[in-house]
């Protein structure tokens, strides 16, 4: 019996994040892509194969030597597509690349939008030191600005909203 989809997404993420660790330095890579995956679906009610199954390999382009052909012949073009829209240009200089990136969002399909709303709401709750906090709040606000007024990603936004007013106010109790 063929695995579903995002059954093969996960096997095929675990296998190429294998020996990845988070900033943390103990904490598997792999964690990172599966919690996304199911703030995707869990949290932010999408259930689409396809997004999932992207949100699973949406870091495998920048961190692995994963590239697009090898995700479009395992799992088609949109999943592709998608994890290629959440992938930065590592080959520009580190002042063009944060902008190109936001360019490449806002023109990107409303699945990547909702994917990039999921890996800031996952890294925000993964992030306990305060200078990495920071810049993962100003992300999270980008975020929000790429995502506008899509009805699709309106529960998503408004948690992300939250969870960004929950870290100020943790930072004023501090």
């Amino acid at each position: 019996m063929k695995q579903p989809i995002w059954q093969e997404a996960a096997s095929f993420a675990a296998r190429r994040h294998l020996h990845q660790v988070r900033k943390d330095g103990r904490t598997p890579y792999v964690a990172h892509p599966f919690r996304v995956a199911m703030t995707v679906r869990d949290l932010f009610g999408e259930s689409d194969p396809e997004i999932l199954c992207a949100a699973l390999l949406h870091d495998l382009i920048e961190d692995t030597p994963t590239d697009y052909d090898t995700i479009r012949n395992k799992f088609g073009t949109r999943v592709a597509d998608l994890v290629v829209a959440l992938t930065k240009d590592m080959r520009l200089p580190e002042e063009l690349r944060e902008p190109a990136y936001d360019r490449q969002l806002a023109d990107a399909e409303w699945g990547a939008k909702l994917i990039k709303l999921a890996d800031v709401f996952d890294n925000l709750c993964d992030t306990a030191l305060p200078s990495l906090r920071s810049k993962a709040l100003d992300k999270a606000k980008r975020a929000l600005d790429l995502a506008g007024d899509d009805p699709r990603l309106a529960t998503a936004a408004a948690k992300v909203r939250t969870l960004i007013l929950a870290c100020h106010a943790d930072s004023a109790d501090a």
